[in-house]
């Protein structure tokens, strides 16, 4: 959790507090209740309001009492389908019992693992400044990207052509009808970007990047052509930099945290592969998602960086 999320979460519960205090108070009230509707049998509870207004985000107090009106119809929507559900015998049904016992596994690992790196101490003033002044291309040279992109699925065989022509390229139009020449599939898309929007490791490279250039990524699914249209210059100083230097250095070292409490806790695990299955010949590098196994540490579409500037 950032410390921004943190203060929005205060702030939303604090202006709940206010709220169901003030729906509370009516001259017949017998006291605060903790149910915040009936439903058939069931029931809608404060609790479950409380926790679907504290993930929504930026909002403000004068928002409050329509968020709760509307936050309040859904939840009863779904306890509505929730007795339905159970009617019909669905929390029964094995595929939904594996599910909610996956949806347990992952709360309970991730409610650890932020527990754990919960305590780590903010950066100082130095950390702040060496990051800003290691990290022009976010900050004193800060640019706005316009890019438009091709996202290509493509056969590991065609990979060198694909590149010779993306190299041999006068706009993004060239390898549009190289494409469809070839007959590989591909999904056009693109849009406005500030350097913080787009991957660090990558960053470096489109800092490199002329207006006109084309440059091409290695995803998972194939690869991504990228033509940067036009960028402009919006540098920020470091007063200005602070709260988001403070938000990632603090991120970083919980990753950091995670990652060597995961190596600690299978370094001193008994681990027994059964049948067929075996330990990975090339051992697999402790994570700090293992929260959830399906899902990557941040989007590898630009993990590898940009090749082949033209």
């Amino acid at each position: 959790m950032t410390v921004f999320g943190s203060a929005a979460r205060l702030a939303t519960a604090a202006a709940l507090s206010l709220l169901l205090a003030a729906c509370g108070s009516g001259s017949d009230s017998k006291g605060a209740t903790q149910v915040a509707a009936k439903v058939n049998d069931g029931e809608v509870t404060v609790h479950q309001l409380n926790a679907v207004l504290s993930r929504t985000p930026n909002l403000q107090p004068d928002q409050m009492e329509k968020a709760t009106e509307l936050a309040l119809s859904r939840l009863i929507d779904q306890e509505l389908l929730v007795q339905r559900a159970r009617d019909k015998k669905l929390d029964r049904d094995p595929r939904v019992l594996q599910a909610i016992q996956a949806a347990e596994r992952e709360i309970l690992a991730r409610s650890y693992m932020e527990q754990y790196t919960a305590s780590v101490d903010k950066p100082s003033a130095d950390e702040m400044r060496e990051f800003y002044n290691e990290n022009p291309a976010l900050f004193a040279e800060r640019r706005v990207y316009n890019l438009q992109e091709l996202n290509i699925t493509i056969a590991p065989d065609q990979l060198d052509a694909l590149r010779g022509a993306i190299g041999d390229a006068k706009s993004l139009n060239d390898v549009v009808e190289w494409l469809r020449s070839n007959n590989v599939v591909f999904k056009a898309g693109g849009g406005v970007r500030a350097a913080e929007q787009l991957p660090l490791e990558a960053l470096p490279r489109f800092a490199q990047m002329k207006d006109g250039q084309i440059g091409m990524v290695q995803t998972r699914g194939g690869v991504l052509a990228i033509y940067l249209a036009g960028s402009r210059q919006a540098p920020m100083d470091f007063d200005k930099a602070t709260p988001f230097i403070e938000r990632f250095i603090i991120n970083r070292k919980r990753a950091d945290m995670a990652k060597a409490e995961m190596k600690r806790l299978r370094d001193t695990a008994e681990i027994s592969y059964m049948g067929n299955f075996k330990a990975p010949e090339t051992p697999v590098e402790p994570d700090a998602t293992a929260a959830n196994p399906g899902e990557g540490a941040m989007d590898e579409s630009m993990k590898k960086g940009l090749e082949g500037l033209k």
